[in-house]
């Protein structure tokens, strides 16, 4: 039997320097990509899942990291939590199970928030008069039209009494912004030397972003996803939003605003061949005291992006109207 030198302990420790050595050296050396019209290479499709929170808990303060011990607490009460409301009955049918949630980012994130501006990462204080208006899988919350949230309704009169992403209108994660959601948290980036196509995956919507355009869109033309101009601030691709139609809440996790007066910032950074740091501001002051700003990263995904095709399936919509009639016929 082949024996094994005292030395191997010493010879593990350093093969390891040497691997984390390295490692270190070839993350520090990251030499960006470039297109071969001499811009930083953002194309690729990209997971922006997160487990991180929206906002921060407020216990946290103005704090910005968790220690392990405290992220895998906070992750194992936020599975008790999410299995508690799957087994826990709904007005309604509720939406799908654990089994197909996106509940983890791909990479390691120890941040108590997404928000990053305001310091202590909450949504700030709302403006007087700003809209509010809510929606979820529970029970319909009555209000009036027209319905700004993505999930939920506020009757199931007609399909404008529905939420937006069971209308097939706007995806709840789609965005603009891109916020981590449920599922389907992936977009594709495709980059010409005047423009960048920005698809998601839910409800399949391509953006179209023209590089150095030329005069904004008059005020008076109005877009779902509003009108959106890029440029280069040297490797970042910034993107700005302006002409939302006014139908869209302001911040997608928060049921407040409008939209109308919104002025969205993005910035697209690559740092390394597997990230994306993916940042945002929303400035509304007809809604919001205050700017906020987030930042997701994005993870490179080994594959393809494939249709969503909502409005050719979204059977559920007429399945839910033709329950109500029924119910109504009793």
């Amino acid at each position: 039997m082949k024996t094994v030198p005292s030395s191997t302990p010493s010879c593990i420790v350093t093969c390891l320097l040497f691997v984390i050595t390295a490692t270190a050296f070839a993350q520090t050396d990251y030499v960006l990509p470039k297109t071969e019209y001499g811009h930083p290479d953002l194309q690729g499709v990209w997971n922006f899942a997160s487990h991180t929170p929206v906002q921060r808990a407020q216990r946290y303060g103005n704090r910005e990291f968790l220690t392990a011990e405290e992220d895998e607490e906070n992750r194992l009460q936020s599975i008790s939590a999410f299995e508690a409301r799957a087994e826990s009955h709904f007005d309604g049918v509720g939406g799908y199970n654990s089994f197909w949630y996106e509940r983890a980012s791909i990479g390691y994130d120890l941040r108590t928030s997404l928000i990053t501006y305001p310091a202590n990462g909450r949504i700030p204080d709302l403006v007087e008069g700003a809209i509010m208006q809510r929606g979820g899988l529970s029970a319909d919350i009555p209000g009036e039209r027209p319905v700004r949230f993505v999930v939920g309704g506020i009757s199931k009169d007609g399909p404008e009494d529905r939420g937006l992403s069971e209308r097939c209108i706007v995806g709840f994660n789609a965005g603009p912004p891109f916020m981590p959601s449920s599922y389907n948290n992936n977009v594709q980036i495709i980059q010409h030397r005047d423009h960048v196509v920005i698809v998601t995956e839910m409800i399949h919507d391509a953006r179209i972003v023209p590089l150095n355009a030329g005069p904004k869109l008059h005020d008076d033309i109005r877009l779902w996803s509003g009108d959106s101009r890029g440029h280069w601030d040297g490797d970042t691709l910034v993107v700005e939003t302006r002409n939302f139609n006014g139908l869209t809440q302001s911040f997608t996790t928060s049921p407040n605003g409008d939209s109308y007066d919104k002025l969205l910032t993005e910035r697209f950074t690559r740092v390394d061949a597997a990230t994306i740091e993916y940042e945002f501001t929303v400035d509304d002051p007809s809604t919001f005291s205050d700017k906020i700003t987030v930042m997701v990263p994005m993870t490179k995904v080994d594959g393809l992006l494939y249709e969503y095709a909502c409005h050719e399936g979204n059977y559920g919509m007429t399945n839910m109207l033709r329950g109500a009639r029924q119910e109504e016929n009793k």
